[in-house]
């Protein structure tokens, strides 16, 4: 079929500009994922992302660390989340605990917990403290930035930044393409297969897929720079009451935080601050995203003043700056072949299906396709899952590795001149595994047995 120069919308005609076999919207971790490994897998793929940067919510959002892919101390999450990490830790950009202060005998004794919780890379999930240290990986935002291009270029990947995904071209019941807005105005990007990683389900819903709407804390993520954190940290273990007492403060300044406010990165005297957390903000709404902004950075400056005048090694802290991405945690949630409840991720059911991991739960394959529309796929935060379930299952390393799992199924799909449908998750399952990913095909000692396809 000849590829037509121009796409008919309601505002008049959008030139085509790229006609691939995969075309993958949002270029946040699951975007690179699937982009990276549909082109790995021989499929010509257009990447759309509307910001001038890869990684998302991971460097945009600056979600510094890299968590929820271990179960115990297996590392669960493999595949191109870990070459993603080598590569950022090769240019000394990223750090994580080795293997030996993971040991059963080592990961509670207090050197290996000093050394690392202020990284924070430690069990949270675990019902007692001090919680093990495990497999974690601490990043700087930029390093992810440049591996993610590095990794989308070596694909083959052809890549279209400052393109803001407006609507989903559908030819009957098929996502055939997508329309962007672009400086140059609306512009067509035609595919055989089209995957959401937006992050919202921005594609999905515009091609009428079901979904729920859900809602959950945001956050504006700042660095501060100039803190001695040796001197912060000696703090906190040496002078426990006072820092105690001035910590309970701070989180009163903030007004809701994780148990630690800051945490370490790469850069020396650098820290993140995974905070404040905000309710009652809707990430789909513009005015509730301005009003965060202006809320966020509030608390965040009463904070700073007090931590500059009474928390060790803050005495001469700064913003050095402030995430360009608000931290929106939940929106939109497919309605697939399957939705994901909060029963399955804490009983760690197990799916025949399954074609990648969490930390100890499995993602069925149906959950990453809509009921109704075809040539669809989805992956990461707002895959078919009830909202309590996402809570439990939207961290970053899992989300690459739906990415992982859907750039495979687009492969295979063209490949054969199948439909997505008519893929065979076990099909899936075995090329995850030749690329170094673990797709949950085989069930952990913990995992429940009782789900099949």
């Amino acid at each position: 079929m000849t590829t037509p120069n121009f796409v008919s919308t309601p505002a008049g005609r959008a030139p085509v500009v790229a006609k691939t076999e995969v075309v993958v919207v949002g270029g946040g971790p699951a975007g690179i994922s699937a982009a990276v490994s549909a082109g790995r897998n021989g499929a010509s793929v257009t990447l759309v992302e509307r910001y001038p940067y890869l990684g998302g919510l991971a460097s945009g959002g600056m979600v510094l660390v890299l968590d929820d892919m271990h179960n115990d101390t297996e590392i669960s999450v493999r595949g191109l989340c870990m070459e993603l990490i080598d590569r950022m830790h090769a240019r000394g950009l990223c750090v994580y605990p080795p293997e030996a202060d993971r040991h059963p005998d080592a990961r509670l004794t207090e050197e290996v917990l000093r050394r690392w919780t202020r990284w924070g890379m430690f069990d949270f999930h675990t019902h007692t403290k001090p919680h093990p240290v495990i497999f974690a990986a601490a990043f700087d935002p930029d390093g992810f930035k440049q591996s993610s291009l590095d990794m989308v270029g070596e694909a083959g990947v052809q890549l279209r930044l400052h393109s803001w995904f407006t609507s989903t071209i559908m030819e009957d019941n098929r996502a055939a393409g997508v329309l962007v807005h672009t400086k140059e105005g609306p512009q067509a990007i035609l595919g055989d297969v089209i995957i959401d990683a937006s992050g919202d389900l921005d594609v999905a819903a515009s091609a009428g897929a079901s979904y729920t709407d859900g809602s959950f804390i945001v956050t504006t993520v700042s660095r501060m720079g100039g803190v001695d954190v040796d001197e912060a940290e000696r703090f906190q273990y040496e002078e426990p009451e006072k820092f105690l007492e001035i910590d309970r403060e701070a989180k009163r300044i903030i007004k809701g935080s994780w148990d630690y406010w800051w945490l370490r990165t790469p850069l020396p005297g650098i820290v993140w601050c995974n905070c404040p957390h905000m309710t009652g903000y809707d990430g789909m709404k513009v005015a509730d995203l301005t009003a965060a902004e202006f809320d966020g950075r509030n608390r965040m400056q009463a904070l700073l003043t007090f931590a500059r005048a009474n928390v060790a090694g803050f005495q001469n802290a700064y913003f050095v700056d402030f995430a360009p991405q608000t931290g929106v945690r939940q929106t939109r949630l497919l309605e697939g072949e399957y939705v994901v409840t909060k029963k399955d991720v804490m009983d760690r059911v197990h799916f025949s299906d399954s074609v990648c991991r969490g930390r100890d739960y499995y993602t069925p394959y149906r959950a990453l396709m809509p009921k109704t529309i075809d040539q669809l796929l989805v992956a990461g935060r707002h895959y078919s899952v009830t909202p309590q379930a996402q809570k439990l299952s939207r961290e970053i390393p899992p989300c690459m590795a739906q990415g992982e799992a859907v750039g495979i199924a687009a492969a295979l799909a063209v490949n054969a001149g199948i439909t997505v449908r008519e893929v065979d998750s076990r099909a899936i399952q075995k090329q995850m595994r030749t690329q170094g990913a673990d797709p949950g095909d085989v069930p952990a000692a913990n995992a429940l047995v009782t789900e099949a396809a």
